[in-house]
């Protein structure tokens, strides 16, 4: 087990940042999905044991929250979402001292600093100063830093934040193989619905500072046995009319004869050929239309 929280509560003063968070997950590519000011950021510092909790109880790699600071540090690599970076070091300079904070003597830090820049791509950049680098790169010695001392678990809050597309791409294509091929446990903290669906296999949704739902995406999103897509080719017209008039409804179309469509129930996928036969259309596909992550995350968030 990668985590395990019971009613964990951390409030700042009268404001109640999380309540009553009880999680378990297991290793893997983790979402933290919820909007800006959901509480994301305080659970990731109080996993890493910068913020102690202020009721609750919780273990991270088997490491106690309120006992385990220093050895959960070594095990877990933090990319901040702020810049957090140090003007006037180098990339290398930048991502050595990180090692050396994480415990790791200097020379072991300056050897692995070069293996983990050119691994994110800015072994040719390693000697410019920090505050020299594009956003993008910004972004990836963020990451350096997290991974210079291999750590087991990686907490990333918001990395692809402020990226362009290209950018953003090169950040989950990191980020996908890190916990695909080298076996590293990811939590990806964003509010972007695409960046879990590209990357993560398990997901857990916040806001208001609650837990309000967890699981994998396939198990989370809701399976609908009377919505479907289906792609037609030729004139559509009087076979929608046709499932119109069955009782079904044409929920939307892409203008290239692909449309979502509620059926009635009980419904048989038969009458979609029968209709189209009579028609003189061709069904070129039909699958089921389950419920989108964008979707799930709405109604979890709007039901709160």
């Amino acid at each position: 087990m990668f985590l395990c929280l019971d009613s964990l509560t951390r409030t700042f003063g009268s404001f109640t940042a999380l309540q009553d968070v009880t999680l378990r997950l297991e290793p893997g590519r983790i979402g933290l999905l919820g909007p800006n000011g959901a509480g994301k950021s305080t659970l990731l510092k109080i996993l890493m044991g910068l913020l102690p909790p202020t009721s609750g109880s919780g273990t991270v790699l088997g490491l106690d929250l309120r006992t385990g600071g220093n050895e959960l540090r070594r095990r877990i690599g933090f990319m901040p979402e702020a810049d957090a970076l140090v003007p006037g070091l180098t990339g290398l300079e930048y991502v050595t001292l990180a090692g050396e904070l994480y415990g790791m003597p200097r020379r072991q830090a300056q050897r692995r600093s070069h293996e983990v820049l050119s691994y994110v791509a800015l072994d040719e950049a390693r000697f410019r100063k920090v505050e020299d680098y594009s956003l993008g790169m910004k972004q990836r010695v963020k990451l350096a830093q997290a991974l210079v001392h291999d750590p087991a678990a990686l907490l990333l809050d918001e990395p692809t934040s402020g990226l362009d597309p290209a950018g953003r791409d090169v950040m989950l294509n990191l980020i996908r193989e890190l916990g695909r091929d080298h076996g590293k446990t990811i939590v990806l903290s964003t509010h972007l619905l695409a960046d879990v669906q590209a990357v993560c296999d398990q997901v857990v949704v916040v806001a208001g500072g609650h837990v309000r739902s967890q699981g994998t995406t396939a198990t989370m999103c809701t399976s609908r046995s009377d919505r479907w897509r289906v792609k037609v080719q030729g004139e559509p017209t009087r076979f929608l009319a046709d499932l119109t008039a069955g009782g079904a409804t044409v929920i939307a179309a892409d203008g290239r004869g692909e449309f979502r469509i509620a059926v009635p129930q009980p419904w048989s996928n038969r009458r979609f050929f029968q209709l189209a036969e009579a028609n003189a259309v061709t069904l070129r596909s039909i699958v089921r239309d389950d419920e989108s992550v964008e979707e799930f995350f709405l109604r979890t968030v709007n039901a709160a």
